[in-house]
């Protein structure tokens, strides 16, 4: 290697640490700034931190916080929610959309105490191992239950590291994020890290900053009008109140050609099920 491309790395690797002491120096800064108060930050309680992840896929933090607090009122503990028919679980849930996360937390719950003893693994595998819980909620109750410095990656996090990474980068791999999550993350707080991750890429988002669209693993959420989704939902919402006969059932909602496909699948899934010509959520 010659002298001059030695210099060259020597200098790209000094640039880099300081940019990285840079960009540190500002998440910390912002997070103390846009600091977020929010019930499932008040506690370590790995259940708290698997409901509120479950909760916030795909799903705003204001539209969640009312359902959160209602739903650990209803089901305080892990075990309260693996012995709840699905049936109140649903009905819980009703309003949040996404109803397979509700039935996947209810699932999870039942394995948690079932194979766990009612104790929410500590480890990735274990975490992993539980329905509806992929590798980046898996990651996010590593960091906020456990306090380990896991790398994961989601919406708010790709937007910080894009904004102050990848700025003029079209396309950016969650591979090329995990690098830099990894090379950045504080290890003595990574709760508290993310926290601040979690902040200010709501504020940068807001801010129409980070755009999501630079990363290689988006997809763009297909609208709910229109689609199967929304008349699933309007089935599981009316039966949250009440029994049908399914004809009933049929002309209580907007008349849809979706509407018997989207029963069949729903009892399929099992969030429904029919009992002596009635209609219901499972119980």
């Amino acid at each position: 290697m010659s002298s001059y491309s030695y210099y060259t790395l020597r200098v790209l690797k000094y640039n880099r640490s300081v940019n990285v002491l840079g960009f540190n120096e500002r998440v910390w800064e912002k997070g103390r700034e846009l600091y977020r108060d929010m019930p499932w930050r008040d506690t370590t309680e790995p259940y708290f931190v698997l409901v509120s992840e479950l909760m916030l896929q795909q799903t705003q933090v204001d539209r969640v916080i009312p359902k959160f607090e209602l739903f650990m009122g209803t089901f305080p503990t892990i075990a309260d929610l693996a012995i709840a028919p699905l049936s109140k679980v649903l009905t819980i849930w009703s309003g949040l959309g996404y109803n397979r996360r509700a039935k996947f937390l209810h699932e999870a719950a039942r394995k948690v105490v079932a194979e766990y003893d009612g104790t929410i693994p500590d480890t990735y595998e274990g975490l992993v191992s539980l329905p509806g819980v992929g590798p980046n909620t898996a990651g996010a109750i590593l960091a906020y239950s456990f306090n380990q410095p896991v790398v994961f990656i989601e919406t708010n996090v790709r937007t910080v590291y894009f904004h102050h990474f990848f700025e003029n980068q079209p396309l950016v791999t969650d591979a090329e994020l995990k690098v830099l999550v990894a090379e950045t993350i504080d290890k003595e707080h990574p709760r508290e890290w993310y926290w601040a991750l979690m902040d200010y890429g709501s504020f940068l988002k807001k801010r129409g900053v980070g755009r999501i669209n630079k990363s290689a693993q988006y997809k763009k959420q297909a609208p709910l009008k229109g689609s199967l989704r929304e008349i699933r939902g309007l089935i599981l919402k009316a039966l949250a109140t009440r029994d049908y006969a399914e004809p009933d059932l049929h002309n209580q909602l907007p008349d849809d050609e979706r509407f018997d496909r989207a029963l069949s699948a729903l009892k399929n899934e099992g969030f429904v099920t029919q009992t002596d010509g009635r209609l219901h959520l499972t119980r």
